[in-house]
């Protein structure tokens, strides 16, 4: 950003936050959204959002228990009516396809834009949540490439060929005592193999 840009004035600023709790087999998933128009002088019309969805995975299989949405802030007074919606969440697994099955569910006339968006992001961070707490409760075990499978083909870094694959086949683990980030690159974990050897 350049300086001059620093100077406009902000007309919106959009939250999100999602926080996420290790409960044995399950996740807790807390995601809130909030939008707000600094530059109001009415408090009371300064927020125009202020959305919740709670949701809870199997970390097993990955397949939401349940699911709850709820609005402190909204513009219409019928908004909360398409808050019980969100419990069709629920059955659903966590996944490749997850967002646009959240999309078909609940996008356009069938849900709310803002609850939908909150639905469709939780997905990666489940993924990185379930690491978390898995870094969390043995973080030994968690860098071994057991734990590693699931995340095959979740993005660039993890295709088959990637770099991810390219680093375990090299023998490198992560490190989830001490991590080094970011994780060292595919060229340095091979000079750091043909050192050893």
């Amino acid at each position: 950003m350049s300086p001059e840009d620093t100077d406009a004035p902000v007309v919106h600023r959009r939250t999100i936050e999602i926080e996420s709790r290790d409960r044995g087999n399950e996740l807790d998933v807390f995601c809130t959204l909030r939008d707000e128009r600094p530059w109001s002088p009415v408090e009371s019309r300064r927020f125009v959002h202020d959305m919740e969805l709670r949701i809870k995975v199997r970390m097993n299989d990955l397949v939401i228990t349940s699911a709850v949405a709820t609005m402190q802030r909204f513009p219409h007074a019928e908004c909360t009516n398409i808050e019980p919606a969100f419990a069709d969440l629920v059955g659903m697994q966590v996944g490749r396809g997850f967002s646009r099955a959240v999309q078909e569910r609940f996008g356009g006339p069938r849900g709310c834009a803002h609850l939908t968006h909150l639905a469709t992001i939780v997905a990666p961070v489940v993924i990185q949540s379930l690491t978390s707490a898995r870094a969390h409760a043995d973080p030994v075990a968690a860098g071994g490439i057991e734990q590693m499978g699931f995340l095959r083909n979740s993005c660039h870094l993890w295709t088959e060929d990637g770099p991810g694959a390219q680093k375990i086949a090299l023998g490198w683990r992560p490190n989830m005592v001490n991590p080094e980030y970011p994780f060292p690159a595919v060229d340095e974990i091979r000079r750091r193999s043909t050192a050893a050897e």
